[in-house]
C-alpha cells in the first residue's frame, strides 16, 4: 500500500459538489473536491493545494472535515488488507470501512479487540477522531494502531510507528498532520461473542450502580432517556470464554428474547443478532454493516468524563433533563452510556484516565441541538468533560488535555503553514 512519489499527476476534480455528511446536517463548503484515484494523485493534490482536509465516510457531525480549500477523498484507495500473523497486525488502507476489515480477519481466523457500534466508518476517520467501542477493559479504536503511513504537507510519504517519539500524538490527530494512507492494527485470534439485552432496569438504579453495570460484560451499553418513566435497557456483550456474567449485577432476570424488539433501539434487520453466540465481527457492532446504521436522520453528541465522576455526571444530566420542561426529551432519540479503558494517546478522549462516555442521539434539528448541547456542556463542566471531536459540541476546556502543548508543537512542526488545519482544528489547538 506504500507508494513512491511519482511524476506530477494532474488531479481530476469531481464533477459534482461533495454534498452533505452522512446525517445531512452539514453541507460541505469546499471550493474544490477531489476523489483520488491513486496515492500519487493524492500526493499531487496535497503538494499543489494551500489548504486541504480529508473526507472519509462522512460520519462527522460538524465541520471538522471541511475546508475553504480542497476536500480530498481517499475512500477510493481501498486495497485488500494484509494480515501479518507473525507480527500480530493487519495493514489496511485508511479509507477502508471497519466492516471490510472485520470480514477479512474473521475469514482468516483473526480479530480486532474492539469495534465501534457502526462498522460502516473508515479506519482512518475513526481513529483520527478518537472514536471508540465499549468495554471497561477496551481502549478506543485508535489504541490498536501500531503504525501510520501518511502524506505530509510537502506531498511526501512518511511513516510513524509505535515507539517513535511522535507516535502517541499522531493517532488521534484530527487530520492535522497529513492524509492517512495506511495503518497497521493489532490483531488477535478470533473469538465468539453473545449479546443479551436486559430491560427490567430503571434509569435511577443504573446511575447509582454504573460502575458495576459497565463492568458486567466484555462490552456493555446502557440505553435510556434520563428518566425512570421511559425504558432503560442494558446491552451486554460477552466473550464466550469470559467467566463474567451479567447476572453478577443484573440478577437472575432473563434477557429480553432475541425475537422481541428493543424498546430503545427499535426494530428492524439493521441490528446485529442477539441471544446466540457468533463471530466478534457480527456481534461487537450494534448495527449490521450491510444496512442503514443507527436511526438515519439524526445528529450525535458525546462527552467523556472520568469514570470516578461518572455517577455524579449522570445525575447532573438527569437533573438537567428534568429541568428543561421536556425540551431535552423532545430532542433526544436515545442516549448511550459506555465505559472505556485509559490510554496514552495525546488527544484521546480517554487519555490518562478510565472513562465513561455519555452519548446523545438527537433528532435532526441543528439549531435546537446546538443550544441543548451547550446546556449539557454546562452541566458536565464540573466533571472534566471532553467532547467527541467528530460530533456536535460548542466549547472545549483545554485544561482537560495535559498533552495539548505537545500536540500543538507537533502540528506546528510537521505542518508549519497550516495546510491541514481549519477552524475546528484551530479551536482544538487553542490558536487563532
Amino acid at each position: 500500500m506504500s507508494a513512491r512519489p511519482s511524476e506530477h499527476v494532474t488531479p481530476r476534480p469531481e464533477a459534482s459538489a461533495p454534498g452533505t455528511n452522512w446525517a445531512g446536517n452539514h453541507t460541505y463548503s469546499a471550493a474544490r473536491h477531489v476523489r483520488a484515484r491513486s496515492v500519487e494523485e493524492a500526493q499531487t493534490v496535497i503538494r499543489d493545494s494551500a489548504r486541504v482536509r480529508l473526507l472519509g465516510t462522512r460520519h462527522s457531525f460538524n465541520a471538522l472535515c471541511d475546508t475553504e480549500g480542497t476536500l480530498l477523498d481517499l475512500t477510493g484507495l481501498v486495497a485488500e488488507p494484509v494480515l501479518d500473523v507473525e507480527r500480530g497486525t493487519v495493514r489496511v488502507a485508511g479509507g477502508t470501512p471497519y466492516n471490510d476489515v472485520a470480514a477479512h480477519l474473521q475469514s482468516r481466523g483473526h480479530a480486532l479487540a474492539n469495534m465501534g457500534s457502526l462498522p460502516h466508518i473508515s479506519v482512518a476517520g475513526a481513529t483520527s477522531t478518537g472514536t471508540h467501542g465499549s468495554g471497561t477493559g477496551n481502549r478506543i479504536l485508535g489504541a490498536a494502531v501500531s503504525r501510520i503511513e501518511l502524506i505530509g504537507a510537502d506531498g511526501e510519504l512518511r511513516t510513524v510507528a509505535r515507539g517513535d517519539a511522535d507516535f502517541d500524538g499522531s493517532v488521534v490527530a484530527l487530520g492535522a498532520l497529513g492524509a492517512v494512507v495506511s495503518l497497521d492494527l493489532d490483531v488477535e485470534p478470533t473469538y465468539d461473542v453473545r449479546q443479551d439485552l436486559y430491560a427490567h432496569l430503571r434509569w435511577s438504579e443504573v446511575v447509582e450502580e454504573i460502575d458495576a453495570v459497565l463492568a458486567s460484560g466484555y462490552s456493555v451499553s446502557v440505553f435510556g432517556r434520563w428518566n425512570d418513566a421511559d425504558p432503560t435497557e442494558v446491552l451486554v456483550k460477552t466473550r464466550t470464554t469470559d467467566d463474567r456474567s451479567p447476572a453478577d449485577w443484573i440478577g437472575a432476570t432473563e434477557a429480553v428474547p432475541a425475537t422481541t424488539a428493543s424498546l430503545t433501539l427499535g426494530e428492524g434487520d439493521h441490528l446485529t443478532v442477539r441471544g446466540a453466540p457468533g463471530p466478534w465481527s457480527d456481534r461487537l457492532p450494534h448495527f449490521r454493516g450491510d444496512r442503514q446504521p443507527s436511526f438515519g436522520e439524526e445528529i450525535q453528541s458525546e462527552w467523556f468524563v472520568p469514570a470516578a465522576a461518572a455517577a455524579a455526571a449522570l445525575r447532573a444530566v438527569t437533573d438537567l433533563a428534568d429541568a428543561t420542561s421536556g425540551e431535552l426529551a423532545a430532542l433526544l432519540i436515545v442516549s448511550e452510556i459506555r465505559g472505556i479503558r485509559a490510554d496514552e494517546l495525546w488527544m484521546s478522549p480517554a487519555q490518562g484516565r478510565e472513562t465513561v462516555a455519555l452519548h446523545f442521539t438527537w433528532r435532526r434539528e441543528p439549531a435546537a441541538v446546538l443550544a441543548m448541547a451547550r446546556r449539557v456542556e454546562d452541566a458536565l463542566s464540573p466533571f472534566g468533560a471532553r467532547p467527541h471531536w467528530g460530533k456536535v459540541w460548542d466549547r472545549i476546556d483545554h485544561g482537560q488535555y495535559p498533552l495539548l502543548d505537545d500536540f500543538r508543537a507537533l502540528v506546528e512542526r510537521v505542518d508549519p503553514a497550516g495546510k491541514f488545519r481549519n477552524a475546528v482544528v484551530d479551536r482544538v489547538l487553542g490558536t487563532p
